[in-house]
């Protein structure tokens, strides 16, 4: 795994802010167009019209985020200026350089991540990077739309924890219970957003949806990081934005990895703390991949055959788990379907697939009928983020790296 815990002991000046080209923008109704990005955080259900499964995360208009003065920029840019920004991809920055430093003892520029956030400039399209000294910061935090390419980076995933204790059930200021969206401890919702060696946590007890991260916002990029939880932990919410996990950790019970994005998750650990469900697709009928795990460990402390891999929350979820290795706390079954009354057979529409996985887990001659084993030629689109991705190149990134 890759890790720049190192950088922790580098010189004060060289973490300094750096002078940054920012971008004034014609308000925030373009950045909302954009896939992942909307204007205001969505409190629907993720496919138009249809009623979120009663097991399942119900999104509560609770937990919003209130625009502070620099999310309005001033009106000096073209919308053609910003589509020209947004569609271009820059791979995240590297190196000892940050525009700000976090530190909960006071050596840094902030104590808080939130004021760290607050503080980076609307509309900044050059690479804005944010070191995050070691400490548990128990924060709620929000990441508006309008800041655009901006990187955290943790002195360790193990020490670096941005953490919070709000789950569905708990009763808000008004009255009324949070629900999933509202538990969530960290709300990502801009494009271009990379984190580094960063542990999110939702530190809830086990007794409703606990949110660790809800990450709407495309070509979201996590490598290293830590995602902690029970039920409903990383919600890739943005509906058709690209979501990419390298060398991650991921943890919990129920549905515990869910949304609508194209999520693809390579060489990461998934643990499975209890008898329940992995993925919870939600993938869109126009979409063309949801969740992917590629050479990926699936473990944990669960009770032996107790854990599915998944099963779909909406009528078009799709699941692939390749060349993983399946311990033995999947069930032979391998796949639930989830009906409702309100779906038709889900069985007849949700795409859950396996190919090349290994272990006391994998067990293709015993899985529901229901589910498909790749050919060779069927699993060729899964081993290309390039196609998986659709023109995001975050391939080109990190390939120096593989």
């Amino acid at each position: 795994m890759l890790d720049e815990s190192d950088r922790g002991d580098q010189p004060r000046e060289s973490r300094r802010p750096s002078r940054r080209r920012v971008l004034s923008m014609t308000g925030t109704a373009l950045l909302g167009s954009i896939a992942g990005c909307s204007g205001g955080e969505s409190d629907g259900t993720p496919t138009d019209g249809a009623a979120a499964p009663t097991a399942t995360p119900t999104d509560s208009p609770t937990a919003t985020t209130t625009a502070t003065a620099t999310d309005t920029p001033s009106p000096t840019a073209t919308d053609r200026d910003v589509e020209a920004l947004m569609a271009e991809y820059g791979c995240p920055g590297d190196g000892d350089e940050y525009d700000a430093v976090v530190a909960k003892d006071g050596s840094g520029d902030f104590e808080s991540v939130q004021a760290a956030i607050d503080a980076i400039p609307a509309g900044t399209f050059d690479g804005y990077r944010v070191f995050i000294e070691a400490g548990r910061y128990r924060e709620k935090l929000r990441l508006p739309p309008n800041r655009t390419d901006v990187t955290f980076v943790g002195e360790s995933a193990a020490e670096t924890v941005l953490t919070y204790d709000d789950h569905a059930d708990k009763i808000g200021d008004d009255g009324e219970e949070l629900g999933t969206t509202g538990s969530s401890s960290f709300f990502a919702r801009r494009i271009d957003f990379t984190a580094r060696n960063i542990t999110f946590e939702n530190a809830a007890d086990d007794v409703a949806q606990a949110v660790a991260i809800r990450i709407d916002g495309d070509r979201s990029y996590f490598e290293n990081c830590r995602f902690v939880g029970n039920q409903d932990t990383l919600y890739n919410y943005g509906r058709g934005s690209r979501q990419y996990f390298r060398n991650c950790y991921v943890e919990g019970d129920v549905d515990f990895v869910f949304g609508l994005a194209t999520a693809v998750f390579d060489n990461c650990k998934i643990v499975c703390k209890d008898e329940g469900y992995i993925a919870a697709p939600a993938t869109p009928e126009e979409q063309s991949h949801g969740y992917v795990f590629r050479d990926c460990e699936i473990t944990g402390d669960a009770p032996s055959q107790s854990v599915y891999l998944g099963r779909p929350w909406e009528p078009y979820g799709q699941a692939v788990y390749m060349n993983c290795y399946l311990d033995d706390v999947i069930r032979p079954r391998g796949w639930e379907p989830w009906d409702e009354p309100e779906h038709d057979d889900k069985t007849k529409t949700a795409f859950l697939a396996e190919y090349g996985n290994e272990g006391p887990g994998a067990r293709p001659d015993e899985r529901v009928d229901w589910a498909h084993q790749l050919s060779d030629a069927e699993a060729d689109p899964y081993r290309s983020l390039d196609t998986l991705f659709d023109g995001w190149g975050i391939r080109e990134c990190i390939e120096g790296d593989a």
